[in-house]
């Protein structure tokens, strides 16, 4: 008895688990979706309804002698695909988007880059600046720049006083003022995206490949770029699409006589009166834009993937 006692209170005693507790089945709650209406319903009313009506107008048949006809018909559709005029509206429209998005990704991205290595007072007022033209309005700014960009202007005699051209440079009801022009309206929004981007980046990272013999331009492009690619990528989502829907800008500096699909659309539903034909143009225009948007996000997600995992 003595001996197994004495082997009883040696032997360590095995703490017991306790059975986890069943999970309560989750009841459901329909409280997200309600408190979801209100602005579920104003983002129907304010953008699914016009839209879906843009696109049943598209639908519909026009005549100069009988106006709107209530009729379902892709014709307006089939016009369209099917004359030069239409495709090349469209080919400038993506041509000027693609172009100014590609100078917005080369300025807006050193900007951001070099905005982060400010100090903190130069930061907020370079910073202050460069979103600056987001706190005018586009028609002042386009404005300012039809007056610069004129034959007459102040870039056309700063050229010709100094002797670097004999004529004035046509910038006017171009595509290359129009390019220049609505990259100023829009390079913020790819410094804001790069720059969302950079504030990841430890800047112990570059610090430390610096201290191993890694040189500046290795530093930006094996470390620093990679992880601005996908800033720069979603900035170009959001500068294409703005540049490819533009109207202010390239109706003031392109003029009547260098068209794009917004000042194509708006010209036929108030010059022409032909609603049917400018909803087409409007449809289409929004249709190219999802696919390229949809598109470019798939790059993206796929980048942020290699670069984070």
């Amino acid at each position: 008895m003595t001996m197994a006692a004495s082997t009883d209170a040696a032997t360590p005693a095995v703490p017991t688990v306790a059975p986890a507790p069943e999970r309560v089945g989750e009841r459901w709650s329909w409280a997200p979706y309600l408190l979801s209406l209100p602005g579920l319903a104003l983002f129907a009313v304010l953008l699914l309804v016009p839209l879906a009506m843009t696109a049943l107008l598209s639908l519909n048949s026009f005549s100069f002698y009988g106006g709107i006809q209530d009729v379902w018909r892709f014709d307006n559709y089939l016009e369209i695909l099917a004359d030069s005029y239409f495709h090349e509206v469209f080919l400038r429209t993506f041509r000027i988007a693609a172009l100014v998005t590609l100078l917005c990704a080369l300025l807006g991205a050193p900007q951001a880059y070099i905005l982060r290595r400010m100090t903190p007072a130069w930061r907020s007022l370079c910073l202050l600046i460069v979103l600056g033209p987001l706190l005018i309005s586009v028609v002042s700014r386009t404005l300012g720049w039809a007056l610069l960009l004129g034959s007459t202007g102040l870039l056309n005699q700063a050229l010709m006083n100094l002797g670097l051209v004999s004529e004035p440079i046509e910038f006017m009801y171009t595509e290359t003022g129009v390019v220049i022009a609505l990259t100023h309206v829009l390079v913020p929004f790819m410094v804001l995206s790069v720059w969302a981007s950079l504030q990841r980046l430890d800047p112990q990272v570059e610090n430390a490949a610096l201290s191993l013999g890694a040189g500046p331009s290795t530093v930006l492009r094996r470390i620093v770029l990679p992880q601005i690619v996908p800033g720069i990528l979603s900035g170009s989502i959001i500068v294409f699409a703005l540049a490819a829907s533009a109207f202010a800008t390239p109706a003031i500096i392109g003029g009547r006589r260098l068209k794009v699909a917004a000042t194509l659309a708006y010209d036929e539903f108030l010059n022409t009166l032909n609603w049917p034909l400018g909803a087409t143009v409007a449809i289409l225009l929004l249709l190219a834009n999802i696919v390229i948007i949809v598109g470019c996000n798939r790059l993206v997600e796929r980048r942020y993937k290699q670069v984070f995992e």
